[in-house]
This record gives C-alpha cells, structure tokens and sequence, in this order.
C-alpha cells in the first residue's frame, strides 16, 4: 500500500488535490480513488493506472519512485524547474519532460509537465496549475475504443500519445498565434503613421516568444523520432499511426517557429530600411527649405553692406531687391516640388 504523506508536513502540499484513473482492457474501471489504492490496482493484470500530482514536494515523490522503482535521477528531474525538454529511457519505464505553451494575447506561458511511463501506470507531475488536464481527460474519454481487449500497453500507449498531442497541439496553436501578431506587425511598418516605439516593443516581444516556443518544441521532433524507431519498439503497431500524425505536427511547429524567425528578421531590415528612407525624405525637404531660405539671406546680407550697390538711395532699389528675392525662392520652390523634394 501507498502510504499517504502525513497531513501536519509542509513538505507535502498539494497545488490541487491528486488525480487518479484505472483502466483494465481498456476500459474506464475508477476514477478518483485514493492514492493508497494505487498500489491495490498496479497488482492486477492487464490494469493501467494514472496519477497525477500537481505541486508535489520530494517526500509524495519519494512514496510513489519507491511503489514504481523510479530512479532518484529521475524523480530529481520531476521535481526540479525549468528542465530542458528530453526522453530519458530508463530499464522498466521512460521519464518525459515537456512544456505546454498558453498564449494570451502578446504574452506566452510555459506550463511544465514531467511523466513517468511504465508498463502499467502513467504518473504526470505538475509543479503549478495552468496545465489542461481536463483537456488531456477528454481526449482519453473521445478514444476508448481502440484500447479495448487489447493489451495494457497499448493502453498505456495511448495514455502517452494523447499527452504528446495535446502538447504539440498547443504548440501548433501558439506557432499560428505569433504568425498573426507577425502579420499585424507588418502592417504597422508599413502604416504612414510609422508608431516607431510600438514596432520596437511587439518585435522584440515577438522574437523573445518565438526564442521560447522553439526552445521547447524542437527536441519534441527527437522525442518522437525516438519513440516511432522500430527497433526500440516503444510505441503498439496499432498505435504508430497516431505517433506519426503527431510527429508531422511537431515538424510543422519546427517549421513555423524557422519561418517566422526569418521573417521577423526580414520585417526588421525592412523596418530599418523604411526609416532610413524616411530619413532621407526629411533631410530632402530639410535642405530644400534651408535652400530657398538661403536666397533671400544672401540678398539681403549683400545689400547691408556699406558699398554702393545698385539701386543705392533710390525707392527701385528696395522693390528691385524685394522682386529678385521673391522670384528666385518661387522659382527653387517650384523646381524642388517638381524633383519631389517637397
């Protein structure tokens, strides 16, 4: 029997109260039965049980690696943050760390999720809540059919598969997400308005995400790689199908999170290139203005000198250099608006 934590240690906290399912020949038996009868189930043939522990602290899991035979490696894993996205194969069982990306609007969270595989019972553990487990129970309860009289591997398989799914899934979706913002990001570079501050922040907000989606979704292509490899034979023929289908969507998120990384760098050139474009259109008018101003700067300087000058003490003189300062500044206006100075 599995021993439950006593209730006075801190050290056993639960984020959320513990989950449990059995299965025999592929068919729902219980659910939320307590953990101390996890042990009483694991004993029968052909039964599959699952735990699920969210925000356990290392005495549940020293209780449940003892009941399984998990090696402390392993558990240390489980219970550690922030581990890196891996398939660890150990002699009787697989040890798996993934991440589920949430994307809420231009923000993303990562939910980690550690899972130990046995011939017989799958145990997910869970550092904080966030992770959608009802989701991952529904896909369990839309597929009963292809587990029934069959072997409990295949449940177990099945177990697995749905997991993966559901994190590549997400992964898929988040990869989609950033494509919009990618595109909205695009329309503002080329806007007239030109929100330089805004193209700033979304970019960099963008790549950063991007940075992580893919940190966490490319080991996913070795991870099912390795479980889809005939000769380890990990995954049930009937169930290979189902791996390979969810292998093709970790490479579409490969695909996407490259693409899109190629394009934020091209949407940055370009936003780089646009400015110093506009900067050049500036300058343009800038020096053109400064052009016309210099005509009549330079007539009126070269009449303050104390020479005689055309016109000299007579009223003509005053209209003669007030014309001459009014058709030359028409006459540079005219010709920069033709050359699209201004």
């Amino acid at each position: 029997m599995i021993a439950q934590p006593p209730e006075d240690d801190e050290d056993d906290e639960y984020a959320e109260p513990p989950r449990t399912r059995a299965w025999h020949d592929g068919v729902l038996v219980a659910e939320g039965f307590p953990v101390d009868d996890v042990s009483e189930y694991l004993k029968q043939d052909e039964t599959v049980v699952w735990l699920d522990l969210c925000g356990p602290q290392r005495t549940a899991m020293r209780v449940i690696s003892r009941e399984l035979n998990l090696d402390p490696v392993a558990v240390e894993d489980a219970v550690s943050r922030h581990e890196r996205t891996k398939l660890d194969r150990y002699t009787d069982y697989l040890f798996l760390n993934l991440y589920l990306p949430v994307v809420d609007g231009a923000d993303m969270r990562m939910f980690e999720v550690s899972a130990f595989v046995t011939d017989s019972a799958v145990v997910t553990v869970r550092p904080e809540p966030g992770f959608p487990v009802e989701e991952l129970v529904r896909r369990w309860d839309r597929s009963p059919d292809i587990t029934r009289g069959d072997s409990a591997s295949t449940t177990v398989g099945l177990l697995l598969y749905a997991l993966l799914d559901l994190v590549v899934d997400h992964q898929l979706g988040a990869a989609q997400a950033f494509d919009d913002e990618a595109d909205a990001l695009e329309e503002l570079i080329f806007d007239d308005a030109f929100p330089v501050r805004e193209i700033q922040e979304r970019s960099f907000r963008l790549r950063k995400n991007l940075f992580m989606l893919r940190r966490v979704s490319l080991p996913m292509r070795e991870i099912l790689n390795t479980l889809l490899r005939r000769d380890v034979r990990l995954v049930p023929q009937p169930l290979i199908p189902y791996y390979q289908d969810v292998y093709d969507h970790a490479l579409r998120v490969g695909e996407f999170t490259d693409g899109l990384r190629d394009l934020i760098a091209n949407l940055l050139d370009t936003r780089i290139a646009l400015q110093g474009n506009r900067l050049n259109e500036v300058m343009k008018k800038v020096t053109s203005w400064a052009a016309i101003i210099a005509v009549p700067t330079a007539i009126t300087g070269f009449y303050g000198q104390n020479v005689p000058y055309p016109g000299f003490g007579h009223a003509w003189g005053f209209w003669f250099s007030s014309l001459a300062i009014a058709a030359l500044s028409v006459g540079l206006y005219v010709l920069f608006k033709r050359r699209d100075w201004l």
